[in-house]
């Protein structure tokens, strides 16, 4: 009995101490990326029974990364050719695939190489990524891209309200320049923005096999889960509050013209369009808000959880880890959806991208379904009304 007694006893107290390793582990996370306590499964030493949520993200996240910066470069160029880029839609359209793009290479491709490649306990996948300086500035980028992402759809958005709501002021808001100042200004404020996360970052050794990691500073821990909730909040409700509420009012306008064209049988071209960029834009948005959303609220329940965790039930928190996991490739699909969107609700964006991969001969030159600022024909204008 006494050697049955000394061996169950050893086996529960290997077990206590593997829950507080697991338990220490957890707590002191802190990645890096926008959502602290983010799936740290891979990091230090992985889970020894891979999960359906981990399996999704290392092996849907390539695809999604692949598919994202094929589509969203296709997009810029489209935007950039010479019918497209003066219209001032282009312009916002432009922009989020430059954002799309910059978020896929610093975040989701950056993400995947941490978390999404096995690699065995107590290893790093790619060290230089692990390194003072490397990380910051990934960091820096991740965010600000994203943050820009995301509040680009809800500029578009605001130009669409303007233009549809309040066409007097169509003209000084609806226009090139005034695009051009908004993107500019929403890039200067997310790189604001952005610029504290890497103050509050550091590379330091965490895990009982003291793995390198791109984590928060210790002196900081509550400022950067205050400022990750914040940054959540940022690019995901706020966007979703704004876009909903002025989507509701774009489509109520337009039914009401709508119902008054069909009175009078008004059909122009210029309708055409502006249903065909109303339907592109809430498209993106509904996207954006289906993608967004569930990541979102997982985080914060798993964050809540984390903060107020008990010893007894450190042993769950990997089922918590493996929805989020789950939630967070949904989230990266934000990111390459756009092209599809396009091509299927843009008859324009179709045309102009049938010409973009056929001879560019005299019958391009003078395609005129977009025309130029000031022509006869429909204005640029017209696009965003």
């Amino acid at each position: 009995m006494d050697v049955g007694e000394s061996y169950i006893r050893d086996f529960l107290n290997d077990f206590i101490k593997d829950i507080k390793i697991n338990q220490s582990e957890y707590l002191s996370c802190g990645n890096g990326s926008n959502l602290t306590c983010d799936d740290q499964w891979n990091h230090h030493g992985g889970f020894d029974k891979r999960s359906i949520g981990s399996d999704v993200f290392t092996y849907v996240t390539p695809v999604i990364f692949a598919v994202g910066i094929t589509g969203n470069t296709i997009s810029l160029l489209v935007f950039l050719t010479k019918n497209m880029r003066k219209l001032s839609a282009s312009v916002y359209l432009a922009a989020l695939s430059t954002a799309d793009l910059m978020a896929l290479i610093f975040y989701v491709l950056v993400e995947w190489i941490r978390k999404g490649i096995p690699i065995g306990s107590g290893h790093v996948t790619a060290p230089i990524l692990e390194s003072n300086g490397v990380c910051q500035i990934i960091l820096f980028m991740s965010y600000s891209f994203r943050f820009l992402s995301a509040w680009l759809v809800a500029c578009f958005t605001l130009e669409r309200y303007i233009g549809v709501c309040h066409p007097l002021k169509r003209k000084d808001v609806c226009n090139l320049r005034s695009s051009k100042r908004i993107v500019f200004l929403a890039v200067i404020i997310s790189f604001v923005i952005a610029s504290f996360r890497p103050w509050l970052s550091e590379v330091l050794s965490v895990g009982p096999n003291n793995v390198p990691s791109c984590t928060r500073r210790p002196e900081h821990t509550n400022l950067s889960f205050i400022y990750d909730c914040i940054f959540v909040v940022c690019i995901t409700f706020l966007p979703f509050l704004v876009i909903t509420i002025l989507n509701t009012l774009i489509i109520r306008k337009l039914i009401i013209r709508n119902k008054r064209h069909r009175q009078v049988k008004i059909i122009t071209e210029e309708s055409i369009i502006r249903l065909e960029f109303t339907i592109i834009l809430i498209t993106i948005s509904f996207c954006f808000i289906a993608f967004n959303t569930p990541y979102a609220i997982i985080w914060f329940k798993h964050s809540l959880q984390m903060s107020s965790i008990r010893m007894e039930d450190s042993v769950f928190v990997p089922i918590n880890q493996n929805l989020l996991i789950f939630t967070k490739t949904i989230f990266f699909m934000n990111y390459c959806i756009n092209f599809f969107l396009y091509s299927i609700t843009g008859a324009y964006f179709r045309e102009e991208l049938k010409m973009l991969f056929t001879y560019r001969s005299k019958v391009y030159q003078s395609f005129h379904k977009c025309p130029l600022p000031n022509s006869p024909g429909t204005t640029p204008q017209s696009w965003v009304a």
